[in-house]
């Protein structure tokens, strides 16, 4: 029965993450979705000295699920707003896509390499809060398959 109560309540969460380029290598990227069932979904393509894609994935219980959305809510990104952010060039592009109760954002922006980049934004602060909670999402991301799958993401 909790289990049950646990997916009507989590229904209404979703998180994806994606980031990537098309270059000289082709279509690289790094991509990851929790899905309302608690199913993590990760992908890395890179084809740099001929590296395949790497697929897993891995069903989390509801304590990582919340969490995950503990680290959402007080990163207060759901406040924040793109539309200032850099726009994706040729350098490469990020989505951040978040469903939290009824509560449903999408940011695209490009590629963020340091904090400078979010110094030279014109919203450095909210880009400073969406640059902050992707490197704790790919953290835990990073840690749940590496002690799933004992395997080491770049």
């Amino acid at each position: 029965w909790k289990l049950e109560r646990w997916e009507m309540a989590s229904s209404d969460f979703y998180v994806r993450y994606y980031v990537g380029h098309k270059g000289k290598f082709g279509h690289e990227f790094l991509e990851f979705e929790f899905r309302p069932d608690g199913r993590l979904r990760y992908a890395n393509n890179s084809n740099y000295k001929n590296d395949t894609m790497i697929r897993k994935e891995v069903t989390v219980n509801a304590i990582v699920m919340e969490e995950l959305k503990k680290i959402i809510d007080s990163s207060e990104v759901l406040e924040e707003d793109d539309k200032l952010w850099p726009v994706p060039d040729r350098i490469g592009r990020q989505e951040l896509e978040i469903v939290m109760g009824n509560q449903h954002i999408s940011f695209t922006t490009s590629k963020i390499g340091s904090l400078l980049d979010c110094k030279n934004s014109k919203d450095e602060e909210g880009l400073r809060v969406f640059y902050y909670l992707v490197q704790d999402l790919k953290c835990l991301v990073f840690s749940l398959i590496g002690l799933h799958f004992k395997i080491k993401p770049i």
